[in-house]
């Protein structure tokens, strides 16, 4: 059996319609209902009034007191009543003697009868108003005494049906349904094209979709872990959800206010305030590196921009590294095929009958191996320094640049504090070095110096090269993501020395750069330790070149 399919609730702008026709209909009739009671009770009083109106002409009226003194005062005053009837518009006009017998009367039979109605009052001196049920039917009337020295010689009656008051508030009821029709009219069309576009801006939902749809714009808002940021057109804050407060380390409440009053670095303020759509561009914070998507809102004119923001911090930092372990892989390649020739010689030497010349080739080889790595780990015993320095050292000789580690550098095992992690060292003393092989790299005599100690509960890490140095004019700018002077390659440049700031900026720490002592550009990182770690060695400022131009 197939169940009937139940109706669909109506959209929220069809019963905000239905509820203000209704709204309309109901005030437009109940004040129809009010101007018919109001107007009736009017037109009533206005009846009264025109009657006694005419009562009193008539009982005023000389002719009419001089017809009173005749033998048969019937004759005339049953014309002019007829006249004055006409005249004025009231349905009849009765003149009578005190006793109540009239004189005149519309129907000319009633004439001689006796009055229907209250004269008491009347013949008290007293005109006054009623509405009374007579021959004619119901009607308002007025009756007047006809006074002539002081005493009442006859007594004067006119007034409208209420028939004829009736038609009158019907006329005028009519009018006004009339009126209240169109404003009914008005009102609808109104109602109709303002809830068209209510329609059209809630896409024809109902409250309890609309509701329905908040709940899960909280909800998402709230569980997604990327950072969502709504702009209004004028770029303030409309809305940002709570992963966006975090990756901009935003506390207080932004909504309405400016991007620009955000504190932001200037190149991620100056991609939010862009008008034109930004995709997947790193920005750095002073902590975190962060991936940007911006997407303007248009309807035909802008109404603000949507932005997408990705924590990549981590990312970066493995990014990172995996270059470092590319840079050792084609390093060890390198070294594989300089090792290979080496056996090669050696082979060649003991086919040739001469062995010891062979011994000798391999007891230098080994000889100057030890030697590399026993100056590196003399110097630098931290394990994590030692090994960067030893894989950017075969790194530099494979790139023809001599990796020196100056007699000034010692950093024990174990002395550097475990909120010093080995990825913050990588990420800061790798890219120093890499930015300073590349400045050095093709130049005359190209060498790096590393100098790497601790003083006064300082890490002290400095990187020289022989390149040509850094315009003191933008010793600031080497440090903004993006500023770079060589050409970008497909994944961009001016990164390194972006994130190496960040991450001393984490530690508390600075990153400066000078011009060198035997030219190119120094860079010196200053890290603080805990003061319960003791100072390294300090040596006056010398160099001792590695053999083989390694370390």
């Amino acid at each position: 059996m197939r169940l009937p399919r139940v109706p669909r609730p109506r959209s929220l702008a069809g019963q905000l319609f239905g509820m203000q026709a209704v709204l309309i209909a109901v005030l437009v009739a109940g004040y129809a209902l009010f101007s018919y009671v109001s107007d009736r009770g009017q037109v009533e009083e206005a009846a009264g009034r025109q009657a006694m109106a005419v009562t009193r002409s008539v009982a005023d009226a000389p002719s009419v007191h001089e017809a009173i003194g005749t033998a048969n005062p019937t004759e005339d005053l049953q014309p002019y009543a007829l006249r004055v009837q006409r005249d004025t518009g009231v349905d009849f006009v009765t003149i009578m003697n005190p006793r109540g017998i009239r004189w005149t009367h519309p129907e000319e039979k009633l004439i001689g009868k006796h009055f229907l109605g209250n004269i008491g009052p009347a013949l008290e001196g007293r005109s006054f108003t009623e509405t009374y049920t007579g021959s004619l039917g119901p009607s308002v009337r007025a009756v007047t005494p006809i006074r002539v020295d002081g005493r009442t010689i006859g007594l004067v009656s006119a007034g409208i049906k209420v028939e004829a008051i009736t038609k009158r508030v019907q006329d005028q009821v009519t009018a006004l349904i009339g009126v209240a029709a169109c404003a009914l009219l008005l009102g609808g069309i109104g109602t109709y094209v303002i809830n068209a576009r209510l329609r059209r801006s809630t896409h024809g939902m109902n409250a309890a979709e609309l509701s329905r749809m908040h709940d899960y714009h909280q909800a998402a808002l709230h569980a997604v872990r990327e950072g969502l940021l709504m702009l209004d057109g004028q770029f303030r804050v409309a809305l940002m959800n709570d992963g966006g407060r975090e990756l901009l380390g935003v506390t207080d409440d932004v909504v309405g206010r400016s991007v620009a009053e955000l504190g932001l670095p200037a190149p991620l303020t100056g991609a939010l305030l862009s008008a034109e759509p930004r995709v997947d561009e790193v920005h750095l914070t002073d902590a975190r590196v962060l991936v940007v998507n911006t997407t303007p809102v248009s309807g035909g004119e802008r109404r603000g921009t949507v932005v997408t923001l990705r924590d990549v911090t981590e990312l970066q930092a493995l990014t990172g590294e995996l270059d470092s372990e590319r840079g050792f892989t084609q390093a060890l390649r390198s070294q594989a095929h300089e090792a290979a020739n080496r056996l090669h010689t050696m082979v060649s030497l003991i086919e040739l009958g001469r062995a010891e010349e062979a011994v000798d080739f391999a007891t230098a080889e080994l000889e100057l191996a030890q030697t590399l790595t026993d100056e590196v780990i003399s110097a630098v015993s931290e394990p994590v320094l030692a090994a960067l320095l030893l894989g950017k050292a075969a790194q530099a000789n494979e790139r023809g640049v001599e990796l020196v580690v100056s007699e000034d550098s010692g950093i024990d095992d174990g002395l550097l504090p475990a909120s010093l992690s080995a990825r913050d060292l990588v990420t800061v003393l790798g890219n120093l070095i890499d930015n300073a092989m590349d400045a050095a790299q093709g130049t005359a005599g190209a060498r790096v110096t590393v100098t790497a100690f601790t003083d006064a509960s300082v890490l002290v890490l400095r990187v020289a090269d022989t390149g040509s140095g850094v315009d003191p004019a933008h010793a600031e700018q080497v440090f903004q993501r993006g500023w770079s002077t060589k050409p970008a390659g497909p994944g961009g440049r001016g990164l390194g020395l972006a994130l190496a700031r960040q991450t001393v900026n984490r530690h508390a720490g600075t990153l400066e750069v000078r011009e060198g002592t035997g030219g190119g550009a120094e860079f010196e990182v200053r890290l603080p330790l805990p003061p319960a770690v003791p100072p390294g060695r300090s040596a006056p400022p010398s160099e001792s070149a590695v053999p083989g131009g390694a370390v």
